[in-house]
C-alpha cells in the first residue's frame, strides 16, 4: 500500500537536529518505507543525516510518502509530528 500527504513545517527552527532525530526515531518504529520529498530532494525519513540534508525551514512543504504494511499508520504519525511542530511549539 502506498500513501502520500503534504505537510508544512510549522516550528520556528524547521527540521533541525533535535526534530530530525525525533522524526527518525518515530519512523524506525514502523516497517513501512517512509520518505520525505521537498522540491527535487528525497530523504529516507529514518535517517537523521538524510533528513538534515533536506534543509527544511519553517514554511516549507514536505510530501510524506509511505509504502508497506503499516503505511497508513506511519503516514498519520509522521504528519501529526510535523504538524505539531515536533512537539516544540
Amino acid at each position: 500500500m502506498k500513501c502520500s500527504e503534504a505537510v508544512t513545517i510549522v516550528n520556528q527552527l524547521g527540521l533541525h537536529a533535535r526534530a530530525a532525530t525525533k522524526l527518525a526515531q518515530l519512523c524506525q518504529q514502523f516497517t513501512a518505507k517512509i520518505e520525505l520529498v521537498q522540491e527535487d530532494k528525497t530523504a529516507d525519513a529514518s535517517s537523521v543525516l538524510a533528513l538534515l540534508m533536506l534543509a527544511s525551514s519553517k514554511g516549507k512543504t514536505l510530501q510524506v510518502c509511505t509504502e508497506g504494511d503499516d503505511a497508513e499508520q506511519a503516514l498519520s504519525a509522521v504528519v501529526d509530528l510535523i504538524s505539531n511542530g515536533f512537539d516544540e511549539t
